[in-house]
């Protein structure tokens, strides 16, 4: 843990004498600022650090910062005997924040523990001015600013823990809309922005507090001050994967599919060794059903980013991905922006399904022309926005059914990986292991009520040999296990069993 000190004592001696630590009265304090590679706040990874000579500090305190010039104290206790403690650190992420807490007299509450006779503050939150009551909009500013900022540097150790999702910085999921509370943002948090991003950030705000310029624009300007704040901008620095974990969440997914997980876990031990996203995106081809878009799913767990999709076969217009210039009244951002407004994150698993339907455009641009600035890893600007965006922390995962169709300027952005259609023994596998047990659980049918015999299991893939993929399956097993659940209401049975007659007879005769 790095640490310098700015040094804010009083040369008075006679002034410290008057007013000592722990006792009534205000005092100049010196405080440090220390550098941790934590996203998260606990009592060995402190937000800041109180001097607790008095030892008066408990687990909850209720009070409020105390800035006399730029000397900050925590002032706590009953009004008739006012106490001060010293700021002894600082997480140099919230220097900011304290600031602004204390120059807006915020009552707060803190959550801390003692530890080497200081107390360690990793909670922090907006109350009543008697202190027990939290207030829901200030609080939730507040937590919104403390995650942020925790997330602000990403931590450089390697971890192999489970890979669930579980993305800290985006769990609070309070957006900003009002301009007060953009203002106040870009005040205490406009260094987890990018530098591009914080100066545009300021010019819109000026433009949205104007009144120089027409309601329209007021509108456009708060909007889209909006989209930018509400994302966690974050660097593009990818922590080390298990290659194990990895291939469990692969093989929990999907059946079979040897050569794509291998090729899946390649990246995996790619990024373990750069810790970057690799320069290019995966392309997966093969017939619809197959299950190329769990893969890409699986791949955003496995990454532990959030995920959005762009359907490119309802997409006919550039200007819909690119977005609309700001002079119309009626313009919007384009499909991309908001996606990262949604997913809340600037790292994120871009899923562009039926990539091979891209080409069809209109206006003498298609919107495969806007996909290649996403995908060139150099950022991407939207024309509403109008703003870069940084791209190296998207990872670009592509669906398509006829490769053939695809541009090459748009195929060179992609590693491509060809998926064949399953055998009939991987069908009943899949069937078996995967589509029933997933129909069973959501209808919440025990698989001992409704049972299906391997003949029945054969049968169900010889009536869909001529479909690709196994959605069909899942059709299937919907389709049985409801007349299964129709049989043991109305009939007062405990189970039902098909076997290839009854499969035939409910499926294929009318």
């Amino acid at each position: 843990m790095a640490s310098k000190t700015f040094d804010f004592s009083d040369s008075s001696e006679k002034k410290e004498k008057e007013m000592p630590q722990g006792t009534s009265g205000k005092q100049a304090f010196s405080y440090k600022t220390f550098e941790q590679e934590s996203d998260f706040s606990d009592k060995d990874h402190p937000i800041l650090i109180i001097e607790d000579k008095a030892g008066t500090l408990v687990h909850h305190v209720s009070g409020r910062f105390y800035r006399y010039e730029d000397k900050m104290s925590f002032e706590y206790g009953r009004s008739s005997d006012q106490l001060f403690a010293a700021i002894d650190a600082v997480d140099s992420r919230f220097t900011k924040l304290l600031a602004f807490l204390a120059d807006n007299h915020e009552d707060v509450r803190l959550s801390g523990h003692i530890v080497d006779g200081n107390y360690n503050v990793y909670k922090i939150r907006a109350v009543d001015s008697a202190g027990l009551r939290r207030l829901t909009s200030e609080d939730g500013f507040l937590q919104n600013v403390i995650n942020r900022l925790l997330a602000s540097q990403s931590p450089k150790v390697e971890k192999n823990d489970d890979l669930a999702i579980e993305d800290k910085s985006v769990a609070f999921k309070l957006r900003m809309t009002d301009i007060t509370g953009m203002e106040n943002f870009l005040k205490v948090a406009s260094d987890v922005l990018p530098d591009n991003i914080a100066v545009w950030a300021k010019r819109n705000l000026m433009l949205a507090r104007s009144q120089s310029i027409s309601p329209d624009e007021r509108r456009h300007a708060m909007r889209a001050l909006s989209m930018m704040l509400n994302i966690h901008w974050k660097d593009a620095y990818f922590p080390s994967i298990n290659p194990k974990e990895a291939r469990k969440v692969l093989d929990n997914s999907l059946y079979g599919m040897d050569k794509v997980k291998q090729r899946i876990i390649e990246t995996i031990i790619q990024i373990n060794r750069t810790h970057t996203l690799p320069s290019y995106g995966l392309l997966l081809c093969g017939p619809a059903g197959v299950g190329k878009s769990q893969i890409a799913y699986a791949v955003a767990r496995i990454l532990k980013l959030p995920w959005t999709a762009l359907d490119m076969s309802t997409i006919t217009d550039a200007e819909a991905l690119t977005g609309s210039p700001r002079v119309y009244s009626n313009a919007r951002p384009g499909k991309i922006m908001e996606a990262f407004s949604e997913a809340g994150s600037s790292n994120l698993v871009f899923i562009i399904n039926e990539l091979d339907k891209s080409d069809n455009g209109k206006n003498g641009m298609s919107p495969a022309d806007a996909l290649l600035t996403l995908l060139d890893n150099l950022g991407f600007t939207d024309n509403y926005v109008e703003c870069m965006v940084p791209t190296n922390g998207v990872y670009p995962i592509a669906t398509a059914n006829d490769k053939s169709k695809i541009s090459d300027p748009l195929m060179t952005r992609f590693a491509v990986i060809d998926i064949d259609d399953y055998s009939p023994d991987e069908k009943a596998m899949i069937f078996k292991r995967f589509s029933l047990p997933k129909v069973l659980d959501r209808m919440q049918i025990k698989k001992e009520e409704c049972r299906i015999t391997d003949r029945g299991i054969d049968k169900i893939i010889e009536i869909y040999r001529d479909q690709p993929g196994v959605r069909d399956l899942e059709q299937a097993a919907e389709h049985l296990a409801a007349h299964a659940l129709y049989i043991i209401e109305t009939e007062n049975k405990a189970s039902v069993v098909y076997d290839a007659d009854s499969v035939e007879k409910i499926l294929v005769e009318k």
